[in-house]
């Protein structure tokens, strides 16, 4: 098969879809990788590394993009559209529950897509997201620290709160809302810079595993709408990091409760790749990350592991390339029927939606997959 990895183009992307030692194990197989030039530089890849690796450099997106399967990290941009044909295999985050033009493309054009985000193992696990909700969660802490500073920018300023406090000075208090993966990675940061931390998820047991974790120095709370408002009103630093596979993520956050929180208080909203679980969230890039609602910082970068792209690149291809793997050497139909959770990853195929939850968010028809 031939394998194309094309060079990212969302707003300061800087993540690349395989390093050289995916390369590597590609090539081993019999398979032939075209890397467009360029496409590693920013999570520090040179040309040079792929081709000692195996790879062809290719000087052209179109080129990449011209084979069998291309690999990258983020979905489609609007300018890639017409590099979309038939057959297809396009295995990346593609997000589509917040994506119905692509959704739209990717069925009208019958590729094969098959999202990152939606391959699930039998214990119901997501490996494929994992690796970035880990790093999302984690900087989710980072980058509400800093914006709760006073002196970040010029028209825009925090509360100047120092997160982990001083001795005799309160630390500020940060909200979790959604335990898992993003969520747990969130909290762990944010007990470590000394601040106050709850989390809030609908799971039971998830909340005493994760009391259990910390040792007892977290504040967990059931979903509800008393305690979200409650909570939302008196944090510093609110963190979104709700989850639905496939799914759009649910608003439970609403103006009403942003507006309830005090004037310098900050929004991060990890769930912004599926519509945000914050209703005065929009997306935002890095270029320009930040804007106000209600008196209140909202963060809700669509791409938040690119602004640490080597960290994210590595981590990504270290899961992935089992899949990619499968994909190559089987061929998509083979590999999905002896493999669930790559039957889970398929979003898009012959020209149908095939994952339910896609089709959902945007009321369009639902095929059930027939290989």
């Amino acid at each position: 098969m031939i394998i194309g990895v094309p060079k990212e183009i969302k707003n300061r992307e800087n993540r690349v879809g395989l390093v050289p030692s995916g390369v590597k194990s590609l090539a081993a197989q019999g398979h032939k990788v075209l890397v467009q030039k360029g496409a590693g530089l920013g999570s520090g890849v040179s040309d040079e590394a792929y081709v000692n690796a195996g790879a062809s450099i290719v000087p052209h997106a179109a080129d990449a993009w011209a084979a069998d399967m291309v690999i990258k990290v983020k979905e489609p941009l609007f300018s890639e559209f017409e590099l979309l044909r038939p057959g297809q295999i396009l295995f990346t985050y593609l997000h589509l529950a917040a994506e119905k033009k692509l959704t739209e493309v990717l069925v009208e054009r019958k590729v094969t897509g098959i999202a990152y985000e939606t391959i699930q193992e039998a214990d119901h696990s997501l490996p494929l997201l994992r690796p970035m909700s880990e790093v999302a969660g984690r900087m989710s802490a980072q980058v509400g620290a800093f914006y709760l500073q006073s002196s970040w920018g010029n028209t825009n300023s925090g509360k100047g709160i120092l997160l982990g406090g001083v001795p005799g000075v309160m630390p500020g208090h940060v909200v979790v809302l959604g335990g898992g993966v993003a969520g747990s990675h969130a909290a762990k940061v944010a007990l470590g810079m000394g601040a106050m931390v709850t989390i809030i998820d609908q799971d039971a047991r998830r909340l005493e595993y994760l009391e259990h974790i910390f040792a007892g120095r977290v504040l967990t709370l059931m979903s509800n709408i008393d305690n979200i408002e409650e909570s939302v009103s008196k944090a510093d630093l609110l963190i979104g990091s709700v989850l639905l596979p496939g799914a759009k993520a649910p608003k439970l956050v609403s103006r009403k409760s942003i507006a309830s929180m005090s004037p310098g208080s900050v929004v991060v909203d990890i769930a912004v790749d599926q519509g945000g679980c914050v209703e005065t969230c929009r997306p935002t890039s890095h270029e320009s990350p930040t804007f106000v609602e209600e008196g209140v910082i909202h963060y809700c970068v669509t791409n938040m592991p690119g602004a640490v792209s080597r960290t994210s690149t590595y981590a990504l291809t270290n899961v992935t390339l089992k899949y990619a793997l499968q994909l190559a050497e089987k061929g998509p139909e083979t590999a999905a029927k002896n493999s669930p959770a790559i039957v889970k990853g398929f979003n898009t195929y012959q020209g149908k939606v095939v994952h339910e939850a896609v089709a959902k968010a945007h009321g369009l028809t639902y095929s059930a997959l027939s290989l």
